[in-house]
């Protein structure tokens, strides 16, 4: 996946009015969570091999177990086929913060550092928030 010139207004814009209503509320929630970060769009090839166009709010690089160095998103937002997937590219001592704030956050499905799910009233918003925001201080106490 690459950063593309394509603003995320643009794509929240493109989106369905169901759809571009619940991207709209979430896209705001993140900015509330770090009003410091930048925001750009990502698009290409997904870890799972599919074509995927994300929203990413914050930029770090990191090093891969194949010693490269990549630039990344801290935060990325998605309308996937049937749901919707915030990705949080933050840990906290070994473990993902999607891993440890999973039992808060309501009807949503989690991976390592995802969380998915089919409407906004299934997600603890506030618990959103505060992982969002836990995550910007866990990147700023890096830099």
């Amino acid at each position: 996946m690459e950063q593309v010139e394509t603003l995320p207004e643009e794509y929240i814009n493109s989106q369905e009015q169901d759809i571009k209503t619940v991207l709209q509320e979430l896209h705001t929630l993140i900015k509330t969570a770090l009003p410091e970060q930048d925001t750009c769009m990502w698009e290409g090839v997904f870890w799972g091999g599919s074509e995927q166009r994300i929203i990413g709010y914050g930029n770090f690089s990191y090093t891969r177990s194949d010693k490269k160095q990549v630039e990344w998103f801290l935060i990325g937002l998605t309308r996937q086929k049937n749901y919707f997937s915030v990705y949080v590219n933050a840990v906290e001592g070994r473990k993902y913060l999607a891993e440890i704030y999973k039992s808060q956050l309501g009807k949503v499905k989690t991976g390592k550092s995802s969380i998915s799910f089919n409407k906004l009233e299934d997600v603890n918003l506030d618990t959103l928030h505060e992982m969002i925001e836990h995550a910007g201080r866990l990147t700023s106490e890096k830099n």
